[in-house]
């Protein structure tokens, strides 16, 4: 059946995209032969093994730093959400890349071989004996030298930067396969989020029990030497599915657009340029716009400011820089852009609670009872699993059942916007800060007798942040993608994931402020020793700054103009085709 359906569909008439992808060859992509469920399996099995080596490691590294490098727990936990924050901040390198130059493919196989090469130094670093520090045999025990750390930290260096090029192109260049213009393609590619998120969590979970399990029987060489090896698997399976997948054409870099609007528009502000009606405004004569592969785009009444970077000042001449006058298309794509900044800003908070987890998280469950069974004992990582497990069982369920049921009293395809299910996760991270809160405290009162304390405690406040991280990190993805146009996909999609970045930075700098006013390493709330710390306290914190961040995104969305909004043709939102000189058809 499935042989006879494959000769029908290679013997049919070509059925092209209408979104202008290509396939391998640089022809018009087939709808039957690319694209779709047919490449998406590539990619989320990609995916998998990627987030399996990162997230491997990302659980493990705050261990291996502290009992291998001999490294402080509060200065670890810093150096890993610095090195977190670097590698999602990268995600800008990697999206302006994909965009101006090589397309979001070629970055992909580009950023993965830097990935491979900085996990084969990482997996040295932990099996050759002089680049760790010796065992210790004598109080106090010796730390690492700082050419064993410059070697560690360039292994970290290079998989920051392969993880931060291709994080911004993966769920993108999935997105890419399906065909926006096909109202059922559209409804898969909704689809296709939910189940890349879950290809994240499948990823974490092998990351976290398989490989933390070989880490621990093995051995610190075997701990990362299995995520390597995951790391060029992945690779591969990514290159096997090159010819069924769809490509879009670099489009150049939205950036430099973006400076070009911004520079324009201050230079007719200096010399006194006012908007007056849609006929002052240029845009090309073609039918589609003059950045490739871009449609245009109507004009809308938000950020009139930038509208002065298209007022034609010399009708005669229309054809100078773009760094004088921009086309209504160059604008409206700055402003597309400019509308979701208040939204990213408003989600960060979200992400310094999903830090707490390879770092502070794990520390408590290092001092907990952690049997399962008469001898079966689960490795202080592989707590994470409750969330990734909650993770896994809760995409099905809301994909599956919650969809249809909310849609039936929403009437929205999606049973929720993406905005409401963003918003529904920063509810949810609240409470699961305050359930964190709570159980370090009746934890840390009861550490003399810590082993009779088991780590399923820990259940609430894992379950809680794996549902929020679940409603509000597909919601990003779906509102990214969503409202960024056809030029800006990448470097929306960076800014959603800097976000992580930006998160890691903040909780670098939270701890050290909560260190340092709290009475140091020695006396704070956070010390060396969790049992005499007051990490409760810092839970307390968050649990409160979740709470703040709460309230300015309902501000933030509550105020948002949708994309699609003007798309539909608002009349006080669009403005008919414009003529290059005179705004006519």
């Amino acid at each position: 059946m499935y042989g006879g359906q494959m000769i029908e569909v290679l013997g049919s008439p070509p059925a092209p995209v209408n979104n202008g992808s290509v396939d391998i060859r640089g022809r018009l992509a087939d709808k039957r032969r690319t694209g779709g469920w047919m490449a998406a399996p590539f990619i989320i099995v990609t995916e998998v093994a990627e987030r399996m080596a990162f997230l491997a490691i990302a659980m493990n590294i705050t261990s291996y730093l502290v009992l291998v490098m001999r490294q402080s727990l509060p200065t670890a936990a810093t150096h890993v959400n610095n090195w977190m924050g670097a590698a999602y901040g990268i995600t800008l390198l990697g999206a302006y890349l994909a965009d101006a130059y090589l397309g979001r493919y070629r970055t992909i196989g580009v950023f993965a071989l830097i990935y491979a090469v900085g996990m084969v130094l990482l997996t040295i670093s932990a099996s050759v004996k002089g680049l760790r520090p010796p065992p210790c045999e004598a109080k106090p025990c010796p730390v690492a030298t700082n050419g064993q750390l410059l070697f560690l930290y360039a292994a970290l260096g290079l998989i920051a930067l392969g993880t931060g090029g291709i994080k911004p192109c993966v769920s993108t260049f999935g997105a890419d396969q399906f065909d926006e213009t096909d109202e059922k393609e559209t409804e898969k590619k909704y689809s296709f989020f939910n189940w890349f998120y879950l290809s994240i969590n499948m990823g974490a979970l092998l990351g976290t029990t398989v490989v933390v399990y070989i880490q621990v029987k093995l051995g610190w060489g075997w701990g990362f030497g299995v995520p390597t090896g995951a790391m060029l698997f992945s690779l591969l399976v990514f290159l096997a599915g090159t010819k069924l997948y769809r490509f879009q054409k670099p489009q150049g870099s939205p950036l430099t657009r973006f400076l070009q609007v911004m520079v324009a528009s201050m230079r007719n502000h200096w010399k006194g340029v006012e908007v007056g009606s849609d006929t002052q405004l240029f845009e090309v004569q073609t039918q589609e716009s003059d950045i490739h592969g871009v449609k245009k785009l109507a004009r809308s009444s938000q950020y009139r400011f930038l509208d002065k970077a298209a007022v034609i000042t010399n009708p005669e001449s229309t054809s100078c820089s773009r760094w004088v006058l921009c086309t209504v298309t160059q604008v409206e794509e700055f402003k597309s852009f400019i509308r979701i900044l208040p939204i990213w800003a408003s989600t960060i908070a979200i992400s310094i609670s999903f830090c707490q987890l390879p770092t502070f998280f794990v520390s408590q469950a290092r001092l907990m009872d952690r049997r399962l069974g008469p001898s079966f004992i689960v490795p202080a990582p592989s707590v994470s699993i409750l969330s990734a497990m909650n993770s896994l069982i809760f995409v099905p369920v809301y994909e599956k059942i919650m969809v249809p049921f909310l849609r039936i009293f929403t009437g929205h395809r999606r049973g929720m916007t993406s905005l409401q299910r963003i918003g529904l996760g920063l509810f949810m991270s609240i409470f699961a800060m305050l359930s964190a809160a709570l159980i370090e405290k009746k934890r840390r009162d009861e550490y003399t007798v810590a082993s009779t304390m088991s780590f399923l405690w820990l259940l609430p406040q894992l379950v809680l942040i794996g549902s929020a991280e679940v409603l509000a990190y597909v919601g990003q993805m779906e509102f990214f993608y969503d409202e960024a146009t056809e030029g800006t996909r990448s470097i929306s999609s960076a800014i959603f994931i800097s976000e992580f970045g930006v998160g890691s930075w903040l909780s670098t700098m939270l701890v050290k402020m909560v260190v340092n006013t709290t009475g140091g390493e020695d006396k704070g709330w956070l010390r060396n020793d969790l049992n005499q710390s007051r990490l409760d306290y810092f839970y307390w914190v968050l649990a409160a700054i979740n709470a703040v961040n709460f309230l300015v995104y309902l501000m933030a969305s509550s105020c948002y103009k949708s994309k699609k909004v003007v798309d539909a043709g608002d009349p006080k939102e669009t403005t008919k085709g414009l003529d290059h000189r005179h705004g006519k058809n």
